[in-house]
């Protein structure tokens, strides 16, 4: 017996009924010869961690474009943060972390530069649409390694297709990270918003705050105990009423005084025009293109709209500044 199978020998002695097990895997689009270490979903995670689009979100925004200070929350330490509780409510409850990683690890990866404003204008231009969720899973499926894809299991792409509100997961894995994307990103977001001085701790509604929390930590404390003490030994994850209806709130409340606000807006309008303008130029000069999305177009697993949309939605914030610039922002000016 390999490492591989006594881990997997493990989880079925150790893991709830509940869990997904990783011998019982729906597989890959492409199969292979198992690692004689590590399972399919620790396999999995490994890909994702060293990908390239993996490393691309320490450079694309959260919520704040173009922040002063070191401290605000990028797109990668958000999905770190979303895979720290993840693990945690799936470690309590004895569910497959090693999936619950991976799903968590990957479900932003699709993600355009310069945050929502960026995946706004692309769906808006594209005649295609575009949506993070589904770039996530273009990212893993066909982007990565060429053209080739990461070639995950099934259950990991589910779940990161299915992160989003409205998504259902087949996992209980996966409704752990889609629970754990909201939470990561309401509690983080309140605190960089308090740290740009939109608002204070105190001016937060108390109907919420008197049951989630009156700090970050309180409020993560409450709703990862919260939704551990009412998912244990049951095959479904789940908040208590009062709890998810708080959280709700909140999530409104954000909304209405943080992401709409024209403090993290401010260079919006800057953002989408110049995603706009690179959008127009690749349309009109595909060979322009980095020969990956050529080949993407020349293999058939792209047309030109979607090649172009792959490559800017895979830009970060400063590359996708530095293609602007080269390409609109004539020599002079740059001298100056």
């Amino acid at each position: 017996m390999n490492i591989r199978e006594s881990t997997e020998q493990w989880e079925e002695a150790y893991l709830s009924p509940y869990a997904a097990f990783s011998k019982n895997t729906k597989g890959r689009e492409r199969e292979e010869e198992p690692c004689d270490i590590r399972t399919a979903y620790q396999r999995d995670r490994d890909r994702i961690i060293h990908c390239k689009a993996f490393r691309r979100l320490k450079h694309k925004t959260q919520v704040f474009l173009a922040p002063e200070g070191d401290h605000y929350r990028t797109r990668l330490t958000h999905t770190l943060e979303v895979s720290q509780i993840a693990r945690t409510i799936a470690k309590s409850l004895r569910m497959n972390e090693d999936l619950t990683e991976a799903i968590a690890l990957g479900h932003d990866l699709g993600h355009t530069p310069f945050g929502h404003s960026g995946e706004a204008i692309l769906n808006e231009i594209c005649s295609q649409g575009f949506a993070h969720y589904r770039q996530s899973v273009r990212v893993v499926e066909i982007l990565e390694k060429n053209g080739m894809g990461l070639n995950l299991t099934w259950e990991v792409r589910d779940g990161i297709l299915n992160h989003r509100t409205s998504g259902h997961p087949s996992t209980l894995e996966g409704a752990i990270v889609r629970l754990s994307d909201k939470i990561a990103y309401i509690n983080h977001d309140i605190d960089d918003a308090i740290r740009a001085k939109m608002f204070v701790e105190e001016d937060l509604p108390g109907c919420y705050t008197d049951i989630l929390g009156h700090s970050v930590r309180e409020r993560l404390n409450n709703l990862i105990h919260d939704i551990i003490n009412n998912s244990y030994k049951k095959n479904e994850i789940i908040m208590s009423s009062d709890m998810e209806a708080a959280m709700q709130g909140l999530r409104t409340w954000m909304f209405q005084h943080v992401y709409k606000n024209e403090i993290p807006k401010a260079e919006e309008g800057k953002a989408q025009k110049m995603i706009a303008m690179l959008f127009e130029f690749y349309m009109d000069h595909p060979d322009k293109l980095p020969q990956e999305y050529r080949y993407l177009m020349e293999k058939g697993t792209a047309d030109k709209e979607r090649a172009v949309c792959d490559y800017i939605a895979g830009m970060s914030d400063s590359y996708a500044i530095d293609r602007f610039e080269e390409l609109f922002v004539p020599k002079a000016w740059k001298a100056i």
